[in-house]
């Protein structure tokens, strides 16, 4: 048998795969002026862009939790009155799931008040584990101002779905919840919301 020992040749891109990437390219670099374009007119708009169904009305303890929030760098992970990042957990509306005793509690001991596994909150060497290490009115004032970050009906926030009609959910109960269940049991989203959520 007689080996070939000449170098094989670099196969090249078809034309149809280069017109592929310089599409996806050109997609991409759009999308990034967007969003840059999006976030200089969020940062620079007097009235905000979206619908707000987010609210607060802080106490004296949430205004110190607030504080405590902003000097303990919270923000670098969280947001929270529309101002911080999206790397942890938004806490916006928080305080329409939870309650000041089990944000307390979860600020205290995370993982076991969560009952898994947390990823920046915990003992150390997680990212956040200081702030079990805070004096226990620190952490008090922090979860009363959690619990102020309050949210309205419909928003992705509260435990209670948008009130009045929705296609979409109208029918997937006509397409999928049995006719008992209809009789059963009553719409939620025509109950007032008054905390269900909160634990």
């Amino acid at each position: 048998m007689i080996k070939n020992n000449q170098p094989t040749k670099k196969q090249l891109l078809k034309t149809g795969e280069k017109l592929l990437f310089i599409v996806a390219g050109a997609f991409i670099i759009l999308a990034g002026i967007a969003f840059g374009i999006m976030q200089y007119v969020m940062a620079t708009h007097d009235k905000p862009i979206f619908e707000q169904y987010t609210h607060f009305d802080l106490s004296e303890a949430g205004q110190r939790g607030s504080e405590i929030y902003r000097h303990q760098a919270c923000s670098e992970c969280h947001r929270a009155m529309s101002e911080g990042t999206n790397m942890g957990n938004s806490l916006d509306g928080i305080g329409s799931k939870h309650s000041v005793a089990w944000l307390e509690n979860f600020l205290l001991e995370p993982e076991k008040n969560y009952d898994h596994a947390t990823m920046d909150h915990g003992k150390s060497p997680k990212q956040a584990y200081y702030v079990a290490l805070l004096p226990k009115k620190d952490i008090h004032d922090l979860a009363v101002f959690l619990s102020e970050l309050r949210s309205e009906q419909g928003s992705s926030s509260s435990p209670v779905p948008p009130k009045g009609e929705s296609p979409f959910i109208d029918s997937m109960v006509e397409t999928w919840a049995p006719d008992a269940w209809k009789e059963k049991y009553t719409d939620i989203r025509d109950k007032k919301p008054n905390n269900e959520g909160v634990k």
